[in-house]
């Protein structure tokens, strides 16, 4: 794959330095090896027009636990477009690299785009198929109103990920097997890297997100007070939170995001399986959180079960 020549090309690259001072290499040779290398380039990104690797139209990059990677993958299950999963170390790609996921890798041809960004993507979904679908994207039209919530959806999906790190951290292999490092899916050098980079991605972690006792406070009000709202909006059997008789892809958002801390059965379709966590292994506390909003917000729970019931129901007729 073209990505892999790329990767191969940079490490040539980096080790060029040595080579020249190893090998006592003149000017003259140092200006051939330099030009080679620009030919090679070159050749890569021949090869790339001439003759594209075939990869999928639709490439969903995640991490095994993540929250805003079910919004995407859950809607664009319900869409009902053909799509690759590739799993990726989340924390790593965030700190080493400067890309977050979910990202949808858009490929036609030899032109290859990537959306990141949950709702940004959700964007592109809608774009991209309301006309060619457009009963199965009518979920996905994005209404003032449902921009709106959404955007505060989001926001709640970022105080959950302060709730969840403020339980988690201290917690070494409890944290591990939520990144993925016992994940079959995750390439076996990135596991690995998840295990001995782990003192320096939990500090990362620590500073990118300020996890503190204040901030954990902070943040779990703001994650009740938006449940509270929520609660307001729902009535016992709601199917919508905006939408009347019909979910759409904002249902979907808060149900995604709040299967963090309710921990469904169908949480992540069955792509999440590698990174299930015995209910025994859970911090006492984070327990304590989720059975308090649990019996505070019956009409949020139970709107969310049912969500999932439904996923759970297509999951198995898809796999049937």
């Amino acid at each position: 794959m073209t990505g892999n020549r790329t990767l191969i090309f940079a490490l040539s690259l980096l080790a060029l330095p040595f080579i020249v001072s190893w090998g006592n290499i003149s000017l003259f040779g140092v200006f051939c090896l330099v030009t080679l290398m620009l030919l090679w380039r070159w050749g890569i990104t021949l090869s790339g027009l001439l003759k594209p690797v075939a990869v999928p139209e639709l490439q969903l990059d995640t991490i095994s636990v993540s929250h805003f990677v079910e919004k995407v993958r859950w809607n664009m299950d319900i869409l009902g477009v053909d799509y690759t999963e590739r799993a990726v170390g989340g924390t790593l790609g965030v700190f080493f690299t400067g890309r977050s996921v979910p990202q949808l890798r858009v490929h036609t041809g030899a032109t290859r785009s990537t959306i990141s960004n949950s709702s940004d993507i959700l964007r592109y979904l809608w774009g991209r198929y309301s006309a060619v679908y457009p009963e199965n994207a009518k979920f996905l039209a994005p209404t003032p109103e449902r921009l709106e919530l959404e955007k505060r959806i989001d926001l709640y999906g970022v105080n959950i990920q302060i709730w969840v790190y403020y339980h988690i951290l201290d917690d070494r292999e409890l944290t591990q097997v939520l990144w993925g490092s016992n994940c079959p899916s995750l390439p076996p050098w990135q596991r690995h890297a998840l295990v001995v980079l782990f003192p320096v991605l939990r500090f990362l972690i620590r500073k990118a997100f300020r996890i503190s006792t204040r901030s954990y406070e902070k943040a779990t009000g703001h994650i009740e007070k938006f449940l509270e709202e929520i609660e307001q909006k729902l009535s016992e059997n709601s199917r919508s939170i905006l939408s009347g008789d019909q979910f759409d892809y904002v249902d979907i958002s808060f149900a995604s995001i709040s299967g963090v801390w309710q921990q469904p059965d169908a949480y992540g379709g069955g792509m999440a399986e590698g990174v299930k966590v015995d209910e025994s292994r859970l911090p006492k506390s984070m327990k304590e959180d989720r059975d308090r909003w649990q019996q505070r917000y019956p009409k949020a729970t139970a709107f969310i079960e049912r969500l999932y019931e439904h996923r759970n129901d297509e999951h198995r007729k898809g796999t049937q």
